[in-house]
Formats: C-alpha cells, structure tokens, sequence
C-alpha cells in the first residue's frame, strides 16, 4: 500500500507491486514478515520496498496479501483503486472454459462494485444479527402506528429487515448487478449449471486503496 496517488500511480510502485505478487505465488509465504524476508535477484523484498521509499521519499508499507490455488479469477477496478481475488471449486475440465472466465469474471466484478461484507447470510455471527433485531425493534417501538401491533406481527416485520440486511450486506444474497431479478446464489447456480460441471464458490478477498489507512485530520 501507498498513502498517496502520486506513489501508487507512479511505474515504480507498480513494478514493484508486480514483483512482490510474483513473489507470493512463486514462494508461498506464511504471512507479511516472511514475505518482507523472501529474497529475490539478491535482495529481500524488505530492501526493495526500502529502496524505492529512498527513491519517492513517501510512506511504503506492505501491509496484507491473499494467495489462492486452484480455479482462481482476479478483477482489477478504476486503475487499480479496487483488486478482487475469487476461488472456485470446479471439475478440471470446466474451469479452463471461456464460459467459466466469463461466470468468474462477473462474481468478481459484483464483489469489487458492491463490496458486500459478508460472503454469505451464514458467516453473520449471531451477535451481529442480535444487535440488527434491537436495532429494528426500537425503530418499531417508535413508531406510533405501530405501537398498537401484536407481537407477533412486529416480529414478522423485524424478520423481513433481516432478510433485507441479508441482501445489502451478504454477496450470496445480493441482488446480480447485471441482472436485479436473482441474487448472486442464483445466477451463480445457473451458470454452472449452464456450463455443465461443478462450480462452487469457495472464498474471496477485496483489496481497496487505503483502506485501513488512517487519514491526517487538518
């Protein structure tokens, strides 16, 4: 990560961002310290990085990686602003397909364009949904024309929030931004099943620039 476009648009720092991502997929290592150790050409990437901060004179830190193998598509949004990884399970023969990069490619993009928090409705901790429920149940308790409603109808109503939260929140349950009338679990169901084999959605990972990066208040 950079701090500034200046950097981060600058052919140094793609050079060596190019380099250090060779250097992930080429030697695996187990987390940032390992990496910053891992040589190559005669020099740790620890030293690269330092070089090209003596270089620009600007903050360069590598800050986090993802590494996936397998059937794996990537998606990179407005030069370079927003990276997407995604993993897939599939049979061999399907995920060399032109169909399969297509599929790949649009789960991707929906991932970079949404930014879903959440894979899927299950990997919503039950502190999270507890917090959403008290949340809607006030807003209900406020609300005079709903004062006067049994419980149970104001429980029915805070049950379809959560399906709502769901769908803004989990990228499974989202709307497909090429086509609002399924989610991303059914278009994705469709498409394999249109290709013929197995596809699975495995895992995924969404980088932004600075994200994380704590900004100078003036």
């Amino acid at each position: 990560n950079s701090e500034t476009d200046f950097v981060a648009n600058g052919d140094g720092f793609k050079a060596l961002a190019a380099e250090i991502a060779e250097i992930v997929a080429e030697q695996n290592p187990a987390d940032v310290d390992a990496l910053l150790a891992l040589k190559k050409d005669g020099k740790t990437v620890e030293e690269k990085v330092q070089e090209l901060f003596l270089a620009v004179r600007e903050n360069i830190k590598v800050r986090r990686f993802a590494r996936y193998e397998g059937a794996v598509t990537s998606y990179v949004h407005a030069g370079g602003r927003i990276g997407v990884i995604v993993k897939f399970d599939t049979t061999d023969d399907i995920a060399a397909t032109e169909g399969f990069k297509a599929y790949a490619h649009n789960v991707a993009m929906q991932i970079a364009a949404m930014n879903p928090a959440y894979l899927d409705k299950s990997n919503v901790s039950q502190e999270t949904l507890d917090k959403e429920k008290e949340i809607q149940l006030l807003t209900l308790a406020n609300d005079p024309k709903m004062a006067a409603k049994p419980d149970k109808v104001k429980e029915g109503i805070v049950m379809g929030k959560l399906g709502k939260y769901y769908e803004e929140n989990c990228l499974l349950q989202q709307a497909f931004v090429k086509d609002g009338s399924v989610s991303v679990e059914q278009y994705m169901d469709s498409a394999a099943k249109a290709l013929g084999g197995k596809v699975t959605f495995v895992d995924a990972v969404r980088f932004e620039k600075g994200e994380g990066i704590e900004k100078k208040q003036e």
